[in-house]
């Protein structure tokens, strides 16, 4: 139960994510490494075109594609810095 909260919080969440993703790539204390790696992820999601629940089941489909976005925020804010990680409630 408490994982199920801690990720509706998340979600809860996402509005903060466009400022945080915009300090992730400026900031000098994320190695440049860990900076291709998130592009890399980003990439790829965007170009997979076959996903693991097909958008034409309606609600499932799209939800599919939410859970797969939600994991790859997650492992960025894994990634980030304390300090940034404070800074937006996150």
């Amino acid at each position: 139960m408490k994982r199920i909260w801690k990720r509706l919080r998340f979600v809860i969440k996402i509005r903060r994510f466009f400022p945080f993703l915009i300090e992730f790539f400026r900031s000098q204390e994320v190695s440049m490494l860990k900076k291709t790696l998130v592009i890399l992820l980003l990439a790829s999601y965007a170009a997979f075109p076959f996903d693991i629940i097909p958008d034409w089941l309606g609600l499932f489909g799209v939800i599919d594609d939410v859970a797969v976005l939600l994991f790859i925020l997650q492992q960025i804010v894994k990634m980030a810095p304390s300090r940034l990680k404070n800074k937006y409630g996150l």
